[in-house]
């Protein structure tokens, strides 16, 4: 009944079309003429050129100055890829702020998530209820930006590497959390039931039974976290909350270009090495 419906529906779309746009007729080679649709590509295309000059003048975009200041960016990239190595003296301590903040905030973000995914699993805890509690929570940690958690904290605890590494920490528990339910959800649940047919408790046959199914798992989100936090960590500084942000914040203001491309320059081999090794890592626990 639905697919004749969703049929009627469709040779009716089909029907208006043709009536707005008269069919062609099409001589054939052997005299015949058959009656051809009208294609629907530049009707498509109509649309989609009124939905872009829409969006063009909603936004106010000014391809003129576009075209006339657009020289500007090649500039400031010019200077940022010449780098003041004169200031890298002042980049070091930000640098290790961010690099504290991200170890931090990952290891204890990663250590909540652990029992709050367990209990947001359906096939360890079945309480509907609360499964559907910690489920929605968890959804409104990670829907926050990593930004807006700073610029909170940094009014709650004042500004400073507290604030960012609280933030980093709420960030890593969504993440981690999220990713490693979804894990639990797919492992051999087999044992688990084993031991809970013995008498063992849920916290006794999960560890035994189910946590050594998920270490390396775990163990590679974390480090999937520890990632992202470093190059999050590099711009918490814009809300105060410490770190390079502060140093980036501040150079561009003064438009110091130079000086920001060391701190750029910096930030990027920090992140390739963190990076590089964090896979080798995971490439090993895989």
């Amino acid at each position: 009944m639905a697919l004749r419906k969703k049929t009627g529906a469709t040779e009716a779309r089909e029907k208006l079309f043709d009536r707005v746009f008269k069919p062609q007729e099409m001589l054939l080679p052997n005299g015949h003429s058959v009656m051809r649709p009208r294609s629907r590509l530049p009707l498509i295309w109509g649309v989609i050129l009124i939905a872009i000059a829409w969006a063009l003048w909603f936004t106010g975009f000014d391809v003129s100055i576009l075209i006339e200041r657009g020289y500007q960016f090649g500039v400031i990239l010019k200077r940022v890829f010449t780098p003041d190595m004169s200031y890298l003296d002042k980049v070091w301590s930000p640098l290790f702020d961010t690099i504290k903040m991200s170890v931090i905030g990952s290891v204890l973000g990663s250590t909540l998530a652990l029992p709050f995914a367990v209990l947001a699993s359906t096939n360890i805890n079945k309480s509907r209820g609360v499964v559907a509690v910690l489920r929605v929570v968890l959804n409104i940690v990670r829907t926050l930006p990593t930004l807006v958690i700073a610029s909170i904290f940094a009014l709650i605890f004042g500004l400073g590497t507290f604030a960012g590494t609280v933030a980093i920490t709420v960030f890593t528990f969504g993440i981690v959390a999220k990713m490693l339910y979804e894990s639990i959800e797919t492992i051999d649940m087999g044992p688990f039931e084993a031991m809970e047919s013995l008498g063992a408790n849920k916290f006794r046959a999960f560890w035994s039974a189910c946590f050594p199914q998920i270490l390396p798992t775990y163990l590679s989100q974390c480090l999937y976290s520890f990632e992202i936090n470093v190059r999050a960590a590099a711009i918490l500084g814009y809300v105060g909350a410490g770190g390079l942000g502060i140093l980036i914040n501040e150079r561009i203001g003064w438009r110091d270009y130079e000086s920001l491309g060391t701190v750029l320059l910096t930030l990027f081999v920090v992140v390739l090495i963190i990076e590089n090794l964090s896979q080798y890592l995971r490439s090993k626990l895989s």
